[in-house]
């Protein structure tokens, strides 16, 4: 089942829609709620531009060519107001959580930032997506991520613009970080011993429901410029919304017992043990889940009706994200984004680079298949496939890297047999994508440096590897770039073992794509059979 226009509860077909032709800037939609977003936003008639960092995460996907993308950051006024000209709605998705200790304070210049070239750029609508709060509670005791979603909200209301701030409490949807929080736990512990916190009473909502809300609010009136409060239909507890899991699952009924000593802290190495969401981004999750957090009232129906059915109630949601996940069609994933900490500096380039030392780990080996062959396991690397040499190795680093506060291999892949650039997948990220050609990979695991794995498919020497029975030959680069001494002492402890680990590798990538189907001719790379039909 599809959320964009054959969803019952899509905004309608293209043209005859309520955006008629007006421009929407979406910030964060190389994120899980941006990248969804925007191909409903396409549907309901407007017209999008993209403000992204690293414009390249949004090449390969399925509505790349409708949206137009600039590069910017919400920290910089130049590339705020120059994406923000000729725009009638923009959308805040963005905040600098997990960036380091003052990410309060980088949400609230970013935020200030953005309402005032906003301002300046005559934009007629702000909307932003913040979380929902607690009733009672002073904002000082509430998590440092509710407070600064609270006050983020605060300055864009400030703001001249007509703001609508949605808030929202756990989003249940494929991909989202609340979801596979929800299932890995309630699929790998049977018998669960649990913070107090599973008896607080929350609200949950389905991210179709969510981006109904959102591309609704692009339309509201001129007048209207306050928050409202967005959730289903059910109120309960995190122990139900396990049980209900369960119960659509086809589970057997779990056994959940309260350990109340265990703090947001502990909870969070906890949950990144157990799940894929590491413990950086569970500690906010679990924090927020120490007060109840219930809807106060529903009047965002008054200006965008609800259809029948909706907003999806709890069972419906986990049925429906269950649904994508099972089928592969996952569109995004909580770790579209960048995961916080992590390294983004692009490979360099220059063999005679200036920025010091560089180590590097090169492999050759014929392969007696075609390239497209080849690059079917090429581009099939990781998550359930794995990494084709010494499984005990890879698995054993995952898990020094989740004991060090790190991504681990967890995260696995968005999709079994296609990537695309921006991909998280296990401890690394696509950073760049050639199909039929290249994929170079940027190390997210913790380490004293910064490291990329480069793998190519490419024609045999002497011939053409596109032709159907025709040979080919398989590279692969590690490359690595120490910081300071540790760095250096880093490279030269692991070295030894990159025969093994490397070296395997390779190999056992070339044995794959030999017993590997021949697809058939691969035109060139970026075409032919490794392309995904759009």
């Amino acid at each position: 089942m599809n959320s964009g226009p054959s969803d019952p509860a899509s905004t309608g077909a293209r043209g005859t829609a309520p955006g008629a032709g007006r421009l929407c800037l979406v910030t964060g939609a190389t994120g899980y709620i941006g990248g969804r977003l925007v191909p409903e936003l396409l549907a309901a008639g407007y017209r999008v531009r993209c403000l992204a960092r690293t414009p390249d995460k949004l090449r390969d996907h399925p509505w790349a060519g409708e949206a137009e993308v600039v590069r910017g950051d919400v920290t910089d006024p130049e590339s705020v107001a120059a994406a923000l000209e000729g725009v009638d709605v923009a959308y805040y998705l963005v905040h600098a959580l997990g960036t380091g200790r003052h990410f309060e304070a980088t949400d609230r210049r970013a935020a200030q930032n953005f309402a005032e070239r906003a301002e300046a750029a005559g934009v007629r609508r702000l909307v932003y997506l913040g979380g929902l709060l607690p009733a009672g509670v002073p904002e000082r005791e509430l998590s440092p991520h509710l407070r600064s979603r609270a006050e983020v909200g605060r300055i864009l209301l400030a703001s001249r613009v007509p703001t609508a701030v949605l808030r929202a409490a756990v989003v249940i949807g494929s991909g989202s970080a609340s979801f596979e929080m929800l299932r890995y736990l309630t699929e790998r512990l049977p018998v669960m011993v649990t913070p107090s916190w599973i008896r607080t009473r929350v609200q949950p909502i389905a991210i179709r429901d969510v981006l109904r809300y959102l591309v609704g609010a692009a339309g509201l009136p001129p007048a209207v410029d306050r928050a409202f409060d967005i959730g289903g239909p059910d109120v309960v507890t995190y122990r139900d919304m396990m049980r209900t899991y369960a119960q659509v699952a086809g589970l057997p009924r779990r056994l959940i017992l309260t350990l109340p000593v265990l703090t947001p802290r502990l909870s969070s190495y906890w949950v990144g043990l157990v799940t894929p969401v590491p413990a950086g981004i569970a500690r906010p999750l679990t924090e927020s889940l120490r007060h109840e957090v219930v809807c106060r009232d529903h009047d965002i129906a008054q200006y965008v009706p609800d259809p029948p059915g909706h907003p999806y109630g709890l069972a419906k949601a986990i049925e429906l994200a269950l649904c994508r996940v099972r089928q592969a069609q996952v569109a995004t994933r909580w770790s579209s984004a960048a995961v916080p900490g992590a390294p983004s500096d692009p490979l360099p380039t220059d063999p005679g680079w200036a920025g010091g030392s560089l180590y590097t780990d090169e492999r050759h080996i014929a392969v007696p298949a075609s390239r497209a062959a080849l690059w079917q396991v090429i581009e099939g690397v990781g998550g359930v496939n794995g990494w084709y040499s010494m499984p005990l190795a890879w698995a054993a680093r995952g898990w020094l890297d989740r004991f060090a506060g790190g991504v681990g291999l967890g995260r696995g892949r968005r999709d079994d047999r296609y990537l695309r650039v921006g991909d998280s997948l296990d401890f690394w990220r696509v950073e760049a994508l050639d199909r039929g050609s290249l994929l170079r990979l940027r190390a997210e695991m913790r380490m004293p440096g910064l490291g990329w794995l480069e793998m190519y498919a490419e024609d045999a020497p002497g011939g053409a590897g596109g032709e159907p029975g025709a040979g080919s030959r398989y590279r692969q680069r590690a490359v690595y770039h120490p910081h300071g001494l540790l760095g250096h002492l880093y490279w030269w402890a692991v070295s030894p073992f990159h025969a093994a680990v490397f070296g395997g590798m390779a190999r056992n990538i070339a044995r794959a794509a030999a017993r590997q189907p021949d697809p058939g001719p691969d035109v060139g790379p970026g075409v032919g059979v490794g392309s995904r039909p759009r």
